[in-house]
């Protein structure tokens, strides 16, 4: 039985591979700034400045995922379009998307600079943790604008199949994050150690950088020849517009109500102190570097299925995007074993303070068993996205995130007495929900897809 199972799906395993490896690496070069910065601050500066870091990616992270998520409302409407051989259009839509993307970049900037660095004075944190945070989160606040430049042609790309560049473009890009972030943190060279401001600026630079090589390789390449013949730098109209925001916005409301509840829970755990915030900073970095990679296959699973809807091709969509389940699937339960097994080693990689060692050892374990329905739950959003079903599923992550694994989590942790634990299994129980609810939503609009 597994073994006709196996044969029936490893076309598409294999294409869906061939294309999600590009898209993770991609995807999970936006994880490792944050990592990085976690790492260099946690090993030079301390674990008052680790826990500035923590503070402050929980509130950028909030912030940056509505621009994450307009422009991704570019990639299944170029896919879908290509798979249709509708060329002129995608340049057309590419115009639409980059004036869209600037105009959001600065709106953010504008409510992370004059909104939450504002707001962060009032949130019940250590005034230590709150003096390092300041000046961390006015650096990235700026860099958020070169970034939503840099998603609009990596959306646009990876959208026609070509995800390779993006990917080498984020390595590049991290390596010279790490190497200046080192620099600065510590202060080599001759140059005063900055702490962590240091990983701000290296975090802009790279950002600035991106943004320019991902723009000229896309308007430069011969691969983009035909599709960029009707793109005009300032052009823009309703409908198109209409179309990439009415998929991005729903798209970013997912990942906020996603993203905030475990800000939410940064938040919660900040009241704990700055040991079990820093702890929370480690487990969930290394939680979220594993959701990149399950993220990166469900943006291959968006891919995939607007090519087969604009080729109105409805049997394969389905099966491609079961194949796309499989695939996270085993790549998670293959984590959740290594968090399980490893969870008194990692978080020695940030930090040799054994009080937040041992506190993240637990989460971890915990952790391991969200895995799986963290990769799932992507996924599905992933396949929804693909044939523009993001309405429900946007429903669906507030239900499960806002009316369930916060209350929860807020419930166990607080008036329970679990503290940290009891946080992160209200989170575990919510990514759970998610999980199921969104699986049998794929279920119905798929099939309804194939037997039309």
């Amino acid at each position: 039985m597994l073994q006709a199972l196996y044969t029936k799906y490893k076309p598409y395993y294999k294409e869906n591979l061939i294309l999600a490896g590009p898209i993770v690496v991609s995807q999970i070069g936006h994880m490792l700034v944050h990592m990085a910065d976690s790492i260099i601050v946690g090993q030079f500066a301390g674990t008052v400045q680790l826990a500035a870091v923590s503070l402050v990616n929980s509130l950028f992270t909030l912030i940056l995922v509505l621009g994450l998520g307009i422009s991704y409302g570019l990639t299944p409407l170029i896919a879908k379009e290509n798979g249709a051989q509708n060329h002129e259009e995608c340049g057309r839509l590419l115009s639409n998307s980059l004036l869209i993307n600037i105009f959001t970049g600065i709106i953010l900037y504008s409510l992370l600079h004059f909104g939450t660095l504002a707001a962060i004075d009032h949130l019940g944190q250590s005034p230590e943790v709150v003096k390092y945070a300041k000046p961390y989160l006015g650096l990235l606040s700026i860099s958020i604008i070169p970034l939503m430049v840099f998603q609009t042609f990596k959306q646009f790309a990876e959208g026609l199949g070509f995800t390779k560049q993006a990917m080498f473009i984020s390595i590049f890009g991290n390596l010279l994050n790490i190497i200046l972030g080192i620099i600065l943190v510590k202060g080599l060279f001759g140059i005063t150690p900055m702490g962590v401001k240091g990983v701000g600026i290296s975090t802009l630079v790279d950002r600035c950088l991106m943004a320019l090589v991902m723009c000229y390789y896309v308007l430069t390449s011969k691969n983009f020849k035909k599709y960029l013949q009707k793109f005009k730098w300032t052009f823009i109209d309703k409908v198109r517009s209409r179309q990439i925001i009415k998929i991005g916005a729903p798209v970013s409301m997912q990942y906020v109500f996603e993203i905030s509840a475990f800000s939410g829970a940064a938040i919660l755990i900040g009241t704990f102190g700055a040991a079990p915030q820093a702890a929370h900073q480690i487990a969930i970095n290394l939680a979220a570097f594993t959701y990149m990679i399950a993220s990166g296959t469900a943006s291959a699973a968006t891919i995939k299925t607007g090519n087969y809807l604009g080729k109105k091709d409805l049997i394969n969509l389905r099966i491609s995007a079961v194949a796309s389940y499989h695939v996270v699937l085993a790549f998670m339960s293959f984590t959740a074993l290594l968090f399980i097994l490893a969870s008194s080693i990692l978080p020695y990689i940030y930090t040799n303070d054994i009080a937040v060692v041992e506190i993240a050892a637990q989460l971890l374990i915990i952790a391991g068993f969200f895995q799986l329905f963290d990769g799932t739950q992507v996924v599905g959003l992933g396949v929804l996205r693909g044939i523009g079903d993001v309405n429900i599923p946007t429903f669906v992550t507030f239900l499960s995130y806002w009316v369930i694994g916060i209350p929860v989590g807020y419930f166990l942790g607080m008036h329970l007495g679990m503290g940290v634990k009891g946080i992160w299994y209200g989170l575990t129980i919510g990514l759970l929900t998610a999980s199921i609810l969104l699986f049998f939503r794929f279920q119905h609009r798929t099939k309804l897809l194939a037997n039309s």
